[in-house]
Parts: C-alpha cells; structure tokens; sequence
C-alpha cells in the first residue's frame, strides 16, 4: 500500500501544480484545436475516412508530445529533481505517478478534441475509435514518460524527446488508425500488446534511467 500511496501522491502533486499554473493542458487543448482546425481546411471536402482518422491521430500524437516536453518541467525549473529520486521510494513510482498525471491531462484534451474532429470531418467516431484511443493513451503515456525522464536531463531535451518518441509512437498509430478505420481484432490486439510489454520494460528500467 506505500507504493500505492507514494504513486497517488506523486500524480496529485503534478495535477495541483497543473491547477495553479496551467500552462500544459491549455496549451494541448489550444494546440489540438488549432491543429484540427489546419487539417480542416487542408483536407479536401469528401476526403476518405482513412485520412480524416490519420490526421486525427497525428494531432493527438503531437498533442501528446506537447505535453510530455513539460512532464519533469516543474522538479527541472525547481532543481528538485535529484531530491526527488533520493526520496525514500520506489523510483517506479515516480514513473506511474507522471504516467497518471499525464494520462489525466491527455484524456481531457482529448474530450475536447475528438467532439471538434467530428464536428469538423464527421467521419462518425463510434466505440471503436474510442477504444483505440483508450489503449492508445497508454502506451503514449507509459512509454513518453519514461522518454521524457531520459530526456530531463539533456540540454537539448526540446529535440531528443521527439526524436526518441515519434518512432516508438509508430505502431500506436498504425493501431489506433486500424481500429478506428478496420474495427477491431489485430489491431486491437497491437495495441494491448503493445501496451503490455513497454508498461513492463519502462516500470523495470525507469530507476536505471533516473540514476544514470
């Protein structure tokens, strides 16, 4: 139960600091909005639902790395971040603490976004695109938070996390996109097994990337 109170009290502690400075989610809510908007007048009127759902899942994606550049910003900005991994729990903590967080934030752009989308295309976003999304966002967070924390401590953090976190963002699209698109089955499958093995790899490796 500490690591479990540990996890929560990391996650509360970035949604406060979000509530009081609110610098992160408004920026993904302005910059999904904006993105959609562009794609809107980019796509010619009677476009096929496979490049709406591409262009879609390319604005979320991106919405998602917006969000992750500011992930360790706060302990970064405070130079707390070594207090941080010295504090008396488990470092994976510090990892699905961030990961909630940031799965908090990209689920509420994401009630913004995918209502503007259908406005937008009206391609008809049914369960099943919800689903994709759902397991979209996990992987996204589980696997961007870890990226994030190798790129924390890097002076050109703005430039490695995306390049770190684009190609690894590769099969989440294909994913998400087939889903939404194909319906479910193996693509569904992908993701859940996607999932699964890098939630494994970042809760095991997490404290060797805070420590290096």
């Amino acid at each position: 139960m500490s690591y479990l109170s540990d996890v929560a009290a990391l996650a509360r502690k970035d949604l406060r600091l979000e509530l009081r400075a609110r610098d992160t989610l408004p920026a993904m809510l302005l910059f999904v909005i904006s993105t959609l908007v562009v794609f809107h007048f980019t796509l010619p009127q009677g476009g096929s639902r496979l490049a709406a759902f591409g262009l879609l899942w390319v604005a979320l994606v991106f919405t998602a790395l917006l969000g992750l550049t500011r992930c360790f910003a706060a302990e970064r900005e405070g130079e707390v971040l070594d207090g941080l991994v010295l504090a008396p729990s488990d470092r994976s903590a510090i990892w699905l603490g961030k990961a909630i967080a940031m799965l908090v934030f990209l689920v509420a752009a994401e009630a913004v976004a995918l209502p503007a989308f259908a406005l937008f295309f009206d391609p008809g976003i049914d369960g099943r695109t919800l689903l994709g999304v759902a397991l979209a966002d996990l992987g996204i967070c589980t696997v961007g938070t870890l990226l994030a924390g190798m790129a924390a401590a890097s002076r050109a953090r703005e430039l490695l996390l995306p390049l770190l976190f684009l190609p690894l963002a590769i099969p989440i699209v294909i994913g998400g996109v087939g889903t939404s698109v194909a319906g479910g089955g193996r693509y569904v499958e992908l993701l859940v097994l996607y999932d699964a093995i890098f939630a494994i790899i970042c809760w095991a490796s997490f404290e060797y990337v805070v420590t290096e």
